[in-house]
């Protein structure tokens, strides 16, 4: 792996884009910030707990999710992957420095939900380091779910559209901002397919606002694993 690679995109496209364009964090936060917002007001206080340990879930999973617009404008317009082919950065390296950069994109969303979480007294060592592992498991595979959405794109006007929905049916629909068991089993196993399900499933679990379903564990590792590698296989250097 060249990590020094990995690294500087990281740090190129997640804490400069940052730094350059505050209003682009504004809107990565808008859409959790407003459900967070309706949660409070529809069960008048009694879920808000729950839509902000689903806010670092949908936060995470959005701006990864919403990033296949930017993967395929770098593919297909600034044509990227074609200055790699003849280097030592290979597909890999090149995912997990976007993936990393999504992170770093979040980390304002995270602080203020930190914040709203230290505000609300749901936090504990073992929750937090729980919660760490689940977002690493959910960043790489939401990445990879937009590579290869992007990586299937022949033009870049058509992924815009379909990002936005993407992100919005596979971070509301699940139960991230609702507690799991307000649905069907049967319904919760077919959200699964969304990695974003496992990760508010366990998250509510590890924070004590529901049973941890173990089952969720597995289901999450996997998920992660096929993404990664799907996206790893259709990720190209070059067009044929």
């Amino acid at each position: 792996m060249n990590l020094k690679f990995t690294f500087l995109l990281a740090w190129y496209y997640g804490l400069r884009t940052v730094a350059r364009g505050p209003s682009y964090i504004i809107a990565s936060l808008s859409s959790p910030l407003t459900l967070l917002f309706i949660v409070f007001i529809i069960s008048r206080g009694s879920l808000v707990k729950y839509a902000v340990v689903g806010g670092f879930i949908g936060l995470v999973a959005s701006v990864a999710l919403s990033s296949a617009g930017d993967a395929a404008f770098m593919r297909l317009q600034l044509r990227m992957q074609d200055l790699y082919v003849a280097s030592q950065v290979n597909p890999s390296d090149y995912m997990l420095g976007l993936t990393l950069s999504y992170l770093m994109f979040s980390l304002p969303g995270i602080v203020l939900y930190s914040a709203i979480g230290y505000l609300e007294h749901i936090f504990s060592l073992d929750s937090t380091l729980a919660l760490a592992g689940i977002l690493a498991l959910l960043v790489v595979s939401t990445s990879s779910i937009s590579f290869i959405v992007s990586s299937s794109i022949k033009h870049v006007r058509n992924v815009w559209g379909i990002a936005a929905i993407m992100s919005v049916v596979m971070t509301v629909l699940p139960p991230t901002f609702y507690p799991y068991f307000y649905i069907p089993k049967i319904a919760l196993y077919v959200l699964s397919v969304s990695p974003v399900t496992p990760a508010a499933v366990l998250t509510q679990g590890v924070f004590g606002l529901a049973p941890v379903l173990f089952q969720e564990i597995p289901i999450m590792i996997a998920e992660t694993v096929v993404y990664f590698s799907l996206a790893r296989y259709l990720t190209r250097w070059r067009e044929n």
